[in-house]
């Protein structure tokens, strides 16, 4: 089985393990806190709960620990002392000068197999050292780890990532209809993932005989300048016309 591995985002450096760890504890937080004020917690006698503060997001953790020692097969690194080991782990924890300038842990991938890879930190590591030479150096590690999810980075549009070209109205009119359609009769649609304009006018012009209903796509696509109708993304703002638009059908 591939091993567990941690991926440096800024630098595709691949810190291996030397052994997969037998369990792995994921944990979540809800984004709630306690009510305060400035003179501390918001209390009182008739309350059964503490009144919460709803903050959002939250915090997904992920609890491992690995093994390390030094008369085991598989590592790259010949040593004595496991600390030469495990200290590429240790440093996941240190802050680092980001490419923006800022001091942060880095931001690394938490790889294993096909099953997980997830972005995240290094919130803390602890390590039970044991097997000491004559000399103080220990040979074997237990090393504890805990990751804390992070948001995906954002990556540079390339042109096999950016959406479809599509033809842009001036500012002003950005939100407004043809000045021939009163907007009180424009309605708006959210584009869902996979969504044609065939089935949106389906939906929102279900009376229209089905010999019409091809134009009835393409009255979408020319009233909100879309070019491309096969591939619309999910989430754009569709305006859905009335049929007496320019280019639908008179009723």
């Amino acid at each position: 089985m591939e091993r567990v591995a941690f991926l440096l985002e800024e630098t595709n450096e691949r810190i291996g393990c030397l052994l997969n760890p037998d369990s792995l504890v994921m944990r979540r937080v809800a984004g709630v806190s306690p009510r305060r004020s400035s003179g501390g917690p918001l209390t009182g006698a008739g309350l059964r709960d503490d009144p919460l503060l709803y903050t959002g997001g939250g915090r997904t953790e992920l609890d491992l620990n690995l093994l390390f020692d030094v008369s085991l097969a598989g590592s790259s690194i010949q040593t004595d002392d496991v600390r030469d080991l495990t200290a590429p782990l240790w440093n996941l924890a240190e802050n680092t000068l980001s490419a923006s300038g800022s001091q942060r842990p880095p931001l690394i991938r938490f790889v294993w197999g096909k099953s997980w890879n997830i972005p995240s930190i290094v919130a803390a590591v602890a390590e039970y050292l044991e097997q000491f030479t004559a000399n103080g150096v220990p040979q074997r590690s237990w090393l504890s780890m805990r990751l804390w999810r992070v948001n995906e980075p954002l990556k540079e549009a390339t042109s096999e990532s950016r959406p479809f070209p599509t033809r842009s109205l001036p500012p002003k009119d950005m939100n407004m209809p043809p000045e021939d359609v009163p907007a009180e009769r424009v309605r708006v649609h959210i584009v869902s993932k996979g969504e044609r304009l065939d089935s949106i006018s389906a939906q929102y012009y279900p009376n229209t005989p089905t010999a019409d209903m091809p134009s009835l796509w393409r009255l979408l696509a020319s009233f909100n300048n879309i070019q491309d109708p096969l591939h619309i993304p999910a989430g754009f703002l569709l305006r859905i016309p009335p049929l007496s638009a320019p280019g639908g059908l008179t009723i």
